[in-house]
């Protein structure tokens, strides 16, 4: 079995020199009612070799031998399936499991079902447990959690809050304790969890490599000596590992003995009120979390120290609004809200007649566990929520060029692709998929899935006069499975291609515009399609991004595109084939849907009127599904969008109609007309 880099071998991860990333790793496995743990990062961080090594850190566990769901024996009020076990039942010490989630798991996967083997050859109904029934007591670790599908991510986030899974499915109907730590680790180039998810996470942390150089030869340095002779590496750092193990188990029993006092519970409460996040998950988390880097410090009570760093562990993802807000936290405002002065042992006694007592003021006249608002109206400060300041006024490029910058998004229409796909399961366009309702079924041709056992039974009992019976039972046979076929719903390629020229320059039109594929982007962050942008102007088109899952450098390249100049149509529209002929290689499931946001003119290089004709032509022909928003306004309009659309046997759309409220309205119209 080969061996693992040891955790107190990755920079950042030494026992006194702990960056944030080995740190709440450390304070999860301390106190696991944290909630787990949030690693995002760029590619090549060392993300998935710090989660991996973290169990052998970690003090191993006493479990019965023959109990698969690893209940603690010290421990009277929880029960396991496989029990009850009596004081003789046999005991022994193992390490931590680390679990491993694959982004393809499917939910049987991961909540157990029946054995399969045995019900078709014995016709026995027995639970076989899950990921979750193994991981208690563990760690289940997920590898690009943003690319899980919502349903998984919900379902393991529920049971790592409630510490037990329920299982209610194929005649099964059972519950058993689920205490992990969900460690999960995302680059998010590939795309973002949503908001409501990143907050499911007890703490968050941002990882990035390096940029001393110094640093760096040291990580590689330590690399190539673990490569070149594992089994020396490790010995080498066996004595840090042990500290470390000590050290954890130490925090552990320490972790009833801390005290968090009123008056430090005051102090994370206005810390969380002041910085506007939603909901009180924040407050129960920062607690526990000050609480559990007490116990790591070796402190009997939670100080001022163990709070901050708490505070910028657990509140900085919870600042979210929208996926295109930049994850973070002001720390000067954090500082300005702690004070200088540490936190009293014990809270001020409370008056005789029962009233809690006024707080105490500080040195500046301000109450103690209040912030400071003398401030307040001075727009040269920072607000309380630490807000982005506002968007830098238009500025301009060289000549003809002007950039606008888009709106506030809106909820937008739904665009879809036409037929039945069978791309990644999302929640745009119609598709065959592992969930939703049940349609039919095949035989398992390629890949896994659902099994249909129902259709299984009949296809084997329909060959039963030819194979006669074996003891009385139904003769199943590897031929016979059937898989269930689901209909739900696929993620998308969106393919925005805007026009970028001169005809769309002015400054109302583009904003308008902007505000509206932001607005798209925002629907395709939210129904987990990949995006890419192209842009044409002047005498070419250009991929601005290539196909991603991150609609947050989306948002980005598209806030920052200048317009002006001449208007190469043809070009965007060949860039479109060009692009969806490689996408079709790489990834020939995941369909394409073209946003094409354009006036319709065409006045870049020679014949350019019948080059885009062509253009669109060929796109049709390649059967590529199409929007065209139309970005002419104003009461005199051409129609030229109209026509490109017949011609590209797409739909046509004004761009003042994306919104999902205009085209409510519209409808309501149409109705009353009819009327």
């Amino acid at each position: 079995m080969p061996l693992h880099y040891p955790f107190s071998a990755v920079v950042g991860c030494e026992p006194d020199l702990m960056d944030n990333m080995g740190l709440a790793l450390v304070l999860a496995t301390i106190s696991p009612e944290i909630g787990g743990v949030l690693v995002r990062g760029e590619k090549g961080t060392a993300k998935s070799t710090t989660v991996r090594a973290l169990t052998a850190v970690l003090p191993a566990i006493d479990v019965y031998a023959d109990d698969r769901f690893s209940v603690d024996p010290a421990d009277p009020t929880t029960t396991s399936p496989d029990g009850p076990f009596d004081a003789r039942a046999q005991t022994l010490s193992r390490p931590v499991r680390l679990v491993e989630l694959p982004v393809g798991a499917t939910e049987d996967r991961v909540m157990g079902s029946i054995h399969l083997e045995r019900a078709l050859s014995q016709g026995k109904v027995e639970y076989e447990p899950g990921l979750l029934a193994r991981a208690h007591r563990g760690v289940l670790y997920v590898d690009e959690v943003n690319l899980l599908h919502d349903h998984l991510v919900d379902l393991l986030l529920d049971a790592a809050a409630m510490g037990r899974a329920t299982v209610e499915r194929d005649g099964v109907s059972l519950e058993h304790p689920a205490r992990f730590v969900l460690i999960g680790t995302m680059n998010p180039e590939e795309g973002e969890l949503r908001p409501q998810f990143l907050d499911r996470f007890g703490l968050a942390v941002e990882v990035a490599a390096p940029r001393d150089p110094n640093l760096r030869a040291e990580v590689v340095r330590r690399r190539m000596a673990h490569d070149a002779d594992p089994a020396a590496f490790a010995e080498r750092h066996r004595d840090a590992e042990l500290v470390l193990t000590e050290r954890i188990r130490t925090a552990q029993e320490r972790l009833d003995v801390v005290r968090l006092s009123d008056v430090a519970l005051l102090k994370i409460a206005t810390i969380c009120a002041a910085f506007e996040v939603d909901g009180l998950r924040a407050d129960l988390v920062t607690a526990r979390t000050a609480v559990a880097h007490a116990a790591w410090q070796g402190r009997d009570q939670v100080t001022r120290a163990d709070i901050r760093r708490a505070a910028l562990l657990a509140l900085p993802h919870r600042r979210r609004r929208n996926p295109f807000d930049a994850p973070g936290l002001d720390e000067d405002l954090l500082d300005q809200l702690l004070g200088d002065d540490e936190l009293p042992p014990e809270p001020p006694p409370a008056p005789d007649d029962g009233t809690p007592a006024p707080p105490e003021p500080s040195d500046d006249g301000v109450p103690e566990g209040e912030p400071d608002r003398s401030n307040e109206n001075d727009p040269g400060q920072p607000e309380a929520g630490g807000a982005s300041s506002p968007a830098p006024p238009a500025g301009q490029g060289g000549a003809g060029e002007s950039q606008v910058s888009a709106g506030d998004p809106y909820r937008s229409r739904l665009f879809t692709v036409h037929g039945l796909g069978e791309g990644t399961e999302g929640r745009r366009s119609r598709a065959v998929a592992s969930r939703g309702h049940r349609v039919g079924a095949r035989r398992p041709a390629s890949g896994g899935g659902p099994l249909h056992l129902v259709e299984t039974l009949l296809a084997a009992a329909s060959q039963q006069p030819a194979r006669g019976r074996r003891g009385g039972r139904l003769d199943v046979r590897p031929e016979d499975i059937r898989m269930a076929v689901r209909e739900g719903r696929e993620a998308n390629l969106i393919l925005f291609c805007v026009d970028a020229s001169g005809s769309m320059a002015a400054r109302k039109r583009m904003a308008q515009v902007k505000t509206a594929i932001l607005s798209l982007l925002l629907d395709a962050y939210r129904r987990r399609d990949k995006v890419a942008l192209i842009t044409f102007r002047g005498t070419t088109a250009e991929l601005t991004l290539p196909p991603t899952r991150s609609v947050d450098i989306a948002a980005t390249r598209l806030n920052n595109l200048p317009a002006g100049g001449r208007t190469p149509l043809a070009d965007g529209l060949l860039e479109v084939a060009r692009v969806v002929q490689r996408h079709r290689v790489s990834d020939p499931r995941l369909r394409p849907l073209l946003i094409l946001v354009t006036d319709g003119r065409a006045t870049g290089g020679e014949n350019a009127v019948a080059r885009s004709q062509e253009a669109a032509a060929h796109l049709a022909g390649m059967g590529v599904a199409t929007v065209v928003v139309d970005g002419e306004t104003g009461p005199l309009r051409l129609g030229l969008a109209w026509r490109l659309a017949v011609l590209l046997r797409g739909q046509h759309v004004p761009v003042a109609e994306i919104t999902a409220e205009a085209l409510t309205t519209s409808v309501r119209t149409h109705v009353k007309g009819v009327a």
